[in-house]
């Protein structure tokens, strides 16, 4: 993904601009920068919704 940088005149452009950002991109690209953020803040830790159910 290509850095864009944006200066606003309010926090209201700012929002406007990013949420054009986001609707910009295809699904995949979303959900590549959203692995990637995750990874970021969170480290290598196992996709929740891949552990199996242990019977109780």
């Amino acid at each position: 993904m290509e850095r864009v940088v944006n200066i606003a005149k309010d926090q209201d452009e700012a929002f406007r601009w990013d949420v054009k950002q986001a609707l910009s991109m295809f699904p995949e690209e979303r959900q590549k920068v959203a692995l990637a953020l995750k990874k970021r803040a969170y480290g290598e830790k196992p996709d929740i919704r891949k552990w199996e159910k242990k019977d109780r």
